[in-house]
């Protein structure tokens, strides 16, 4: 199943596959950036996931929107509301990042890929001298931690990405 949402009446939704990213929200290659193989795993060995990317105005004004979508979909997989919460603030942290940077005018696009109890996001956004975010700030930290594992690149055409993976935690018995 795959389900697209586009916020910008003039945008069209683009998936992350279109872009080189692989089904984890990382490059093909397993290192964040566009290849061909994913976790040395033969495609038809792939886990089927559901994929849903927003596209958005690149103004901190629409970031509610993201939250939203982040939360419910969190919900879908049946994260925790503490998991949910601390989704919520890691794309808000990774927009505002990626805002600082884009270009007057620009979209900002979230592709979210929901595995069994994993959530990969990968938030991009146009920039007219990409920087990747350093990894050594505070923000960064705040990132890690909220997320699990957060990545970031610059890509074809000054495509500024930060990719965030969050694993569900075990249930115990019930």
């Amino acid at each position: 199943m795959r389900e697209e949402t586009t916020t910008s009446a003039a945008s069209t939704a683009v998936t992350g596959a279109a872009r080189g990213l692989a089904a984890d929200g990382t490059g093909a290659s397993g290192t964040g950036q566009p290849g061909t193989a994913v976790s040395g795993q033969p495609a038809e060995r792939r886990e089927a996931q559901d994929q849903v990317t927003v596209r958005l105005p690149a103004v901190g004004a629409y970031l509610s929107v993201l939250r939203t979508a982040t939360a419910g979909l969190a919900a879908r997989l049946d994260f925790t509301l503490d998991e949910i919460e601390d989704l919520r603030i890691a794309v808000d942290e990774a927009c505002a990042m990626l805002l600082s940077q884009a270009v007057p005018g620009s979209s900002l696009e979230c592709g979210f890929t929901l595995g069994e109890d994993m959530m990969t996001i990968a938030v991009s956004v146009p920039c007219l001298d990409p920087q990747q975010p350093a990894s050594d700030t505070f923000a960064w930290t705040v990132l890690t931690a909220l997320a699990g594992s957060v990545d970031a690149y610059v890509g074809p055409g000054d495509l500024l990405t930060i990719v965030l993976r969050k694993t569900r935690e075990a249930s115990g018995p019930v």
